[in-house]
């Protein structure tokens, strides 16, 4: 008798997630039905131009802004390189910053190091929260720029930024919020943050990929970043993708409209997940603040194994999971995040990222204990003796 081949499951959410079959519907509509040039002045461009508009208004509405603070960008991480090298025009300073900000923002640091920039991090506490009373022992004179991670991609802690938001009004220092996490996962209100820029992209929270947008505070300019056209209010050149914009606005109001039952719904797969992991292939550490973090991340270590190789054994046994930012993948180097927190070499070498999402059941959570689990107990057997 042949086996049935076993079943996939996806806990990398934070990677990537499913569009929403509403949202393949409302991008495939409009490849057909708005596929004039926006910028054009006849009818398929006024039909194109209206759905574009529409759907800054919708976005711009469940995030706290106004319509024209909405930049439409091709994801998060060119929201981020826009933000930081526009803001950053100007004569050199200091950057600060937090330790294991995603690679959009740490590569962007080390180009404008090359510019004479020089950067600052921020300390973190064993949770990876940040430690407030830092902020007035800073070099204020010498800071131009702050950028920091509203959501971590990695262990999903989330940041109380109101005492930053102050220092930066306080001391007129522009500063950008990496959100690409947290949008489409918890409320975020651009003008209460009182942020000058924040970036989002529409794949992580169920959208499709390769749109996201700069939420840019109005009134502020940014130096060009690149240079071809008009659209965007000169901000950002080239045609929009009206299509991929519908559907990133349809994702969000997706999320809008069932914010507290999608919470409550992936924070009990993440609860589910961790509790079944802490009894049966402990010893674990959780790396997070266990309250300040998304509903849909479990950062969880499994002391002295070697997460390179459970993420691979993981793969084996068609769990889908990550060791943190996908687009830092193939570095051999500790997460950065996690070495600021304090945790000793046997944790941060052990950790991984479980991130779930709507699509998962709760069979599929209590199956991926089991195979986890086993994992674990199979590595632990074959792992030398100290």
């Amino acid at each position: 008798m042949t086996s049935q081949p076993t079943s996939e499951i996806y806990l990398d959410n934070n990677a990537t997630t499913q569009p929403l079959p509403e949202v393949i519907e409302t991008v495939a509509q409009h490849l057909g039905e708005s596929f004039g040039n926006p910028g054009s002045r006849h009818a398929a461009g006024r039909r194109a131009r209206v759905v574009l508009e529409d759907s800054r208004e919708m976005i711009a509405r469940i995030l706290g802004a106004d319509p024209e603070e909405v930049i439409f960008t091709s994801g998060g991480t060119e929201s981020t390189n826009l933000a930081l090298f526009g803001l950053a025009a100007g004569n050199p300073g200091l950057v600060l910053t937090t330790a294991g900000e995603h690679p959009a923002t740490t590569e962007s640091i080390t180009a404008l190091a090359e510019r004479g920039w020089s950067s600052r991090p921020l300390q973190v506490d064993q949770d990876g929260r940040l430690l407030p009373d830092e902020l007035t022992t800073l070099p204020w004179d010498d800071i131009r720029l702050a950028t920091v991670i509203l959501a971590h991609n990695e262990t999903g802690v989330v940041q109380d930024l109101d005492p930053l938001s102050k220092a930066c009004h306080e001391h007129k220092i522009p500063w950008h919020v990496d959100a690409v996490q947290a949008v489409g996962k918890i409320p975020v209100d651009f003008h209460r943050l009182g942020a000058t820029s924040l970036a989002l992209g529409a794949h992580k929270f169920h959208g499709p990929r390769g749109i996201g947008a700069l939420l840019l505070r109005d009134g502020c300019r940014l130096a060009p970043f690149e240079y071809g056209g008009h659209q965007e209010a000169g901000r950002r050149p080239g045609t929009e993708v009206v299509a991929l914009a519908a559907g990133m606005a349809r994702a969000l109001e997706s999320w809008d409209a069932d914010r507290t039952a999608r919470t409550d719904r992936i924070q009990a797969f993440r609860d589910r997940l961790q509790a079944g992991l802490e009894t049966s292939a402990g010893p674990t550490v959780i790396n997070g603040h266990p309250d300040h973090r998304l509903p849909n991340t479990l950062n969880i270590a499994f002391p002295g194994l070697d997460g390179e190789a459970i993420l691979v054994a993981l793969d084996l046994e068609h769990v889908a999971c990550s060791l943190g930012s996908t687009c830092s993948s193939g570095s051999a180097e500790p997460a950065p995040a996690l070495v600021a927190m304090g945790r000793s070499e046997d944790v941060y070498r052990a950790s991984v990222r479980f991130s779930v999402g709507l699509e998962n059941t709760f069979e599929e959570i209590d199956e991926a204990v089991r195979r986890v689990s086993d994992v674990v107990a199979r590595l632990r057997e074959s792992a030398p003796v100290a």
